[in-house]
């Protein structure tokens, strides 16, 4: 199947994309606020630069995109242009977040991958659910948290 928009107007949607202060991320910072947390924002002495970070915790919450981190959910799909440079780049992307993964747990913090499908799409969550999750998972003793859609 061939894209449906010419190549700039592709280019152009693309390059909107941005990694930092997605709609997820930003809901999941303004409800942990809400409820009295106080965090940093993409530590650049972290591995992964990691979305929220909470000292305090010893935590770090990592909000993905379905799309760009290869996802098992509804909202992603291959796509059918270019397979085999998609292919490099979502697995590339994988193969990174596995890293991050380990350096963040050698180096004592624990973690929490929140999942673009949780909030956003036909099986999301109830957002005010992931968040009192997410305070949940921060006050108890868990390494680790994944928070995803409904499965259905």
């Amino acid at each position: 199947m061939t894209d449906i928009v010419d190549p700039e107007t592709r280019h152009r949607m693309m390059s909107g994309i941005r990694g930092k202060n997605t709609k997820i991320e930003v809901l999941v910072r303004k409800g942990l606020f809400a409820k009295g947390f106080r965090y940093r924002i993409n530590d650049k002495k972290l591995p992964g630069k990691p979305d929220i970070i909470l000292p305090k915790y010893k935590a770090v919450i990592f909000t993905h995109g379905c799309f760009w981190h290869g996802h098992d959910c509804h909202l992603f799909k291959w796509p059918s242009t270019r397979p085999e440079w998609w292919r490099s780049k979502i697995g590339g992307n994988r193969e990174r977040d596995n890293h991050v993964r380990e350096l963040l747990e050698k180096a004592g913090w624990r973690q929490c991958h929140v999942w673009e499908c949780a909030l956003k799409g036909k099986y999301r969550l109830d957002a005010d659910n992931v968040i009192d999750e997410l305070v949940k998972w921060l006050q108890g003793n868990s390494e680790t948290l994944e928070i995803r859609g409904r499965t259905e």
